[in-house]
C-alpha cells in the first residue's frame, strides 16, 4: 500500500526576501515572496510562516496566495526585523499537473542580512534566496 502512495517533488518554487523602500513609512523593509519558476501555474497556493530558536517562537502566519502564473511571483508578508535574528520557515503547499505539492523552506537565524544579498531570478532584484 505504502508503495502506491506517490509522494510529487516541488520544483521551481521559491520564496525570496527582499530588502525593498516603503513609501509609506520611509523606510527600506524585509518582504518575503513567492516565486513560482515552472513553466505551468500554481493553484491554490497557501504559505504558513513561522520563526523559531529552541524556545522561541513566533506566532504562524497562514497566507492564502492564490493562482500564480509560471515565471511570476508574488508578495506574501512583510518581515520584522526582530524575526531575522530568528530562524525563519516557510511552508508551501500548492495545487499544480492535478496535484498537491509541498515544500518546505527556510532562512538559518541571522541569515536575512544585506552582506548575503543576490540577484534574484524573475523578480530581478536584490535579496536572498531560500534554502530548499
Amino acid at each position: 500500500m505504502k508503495k502506491d502512495i506517490e509522494i510529487p517533488v516541488a520544483k521551481d518554487v521559491h520564496i525570496a526576501v527582499i530588502r525593498e523602500w516603503n513609501e509609506e513609512f520611509l523606510s527600506k523593509d524585509w518582504n518575503a515572496y513567492l516565486i513560482n519558476n515552472r513553466a505551468d501555474t500554481i493553484e491554490m497556493a497557501i504559505v504558513v510562516s513561522k520563526g523559531f530558536d529552541g524556545d522561541i517562537k513566533t506566532s504562524t502566519m497562514r497566507h492564502g496566495i492564490g493562482t500564480i502564473e509560471p515565471k511570476s511571483y508574488r508578495k506574501v508578508e512583510l518581515l520584522q526585523e526582530d524575526v531575522l535574528a530568528l530562524n525563519n520557515e516557510f511552508f508551501v503547499t500548492f495545487f499544480a499537473e492535478n496535484k498537491l505539492f509541498e515544500k518546505r523552506f527556510l532562512f538559518p537565524k541571522h541569515s536575512i542580512t544585506e552582506e548575503n544579498l543576490s540577484n534574484i531570478p524573475i523578480i530581478d532584484k536584490e535579496g536572498i534566496l531560500s534554502k530548499d
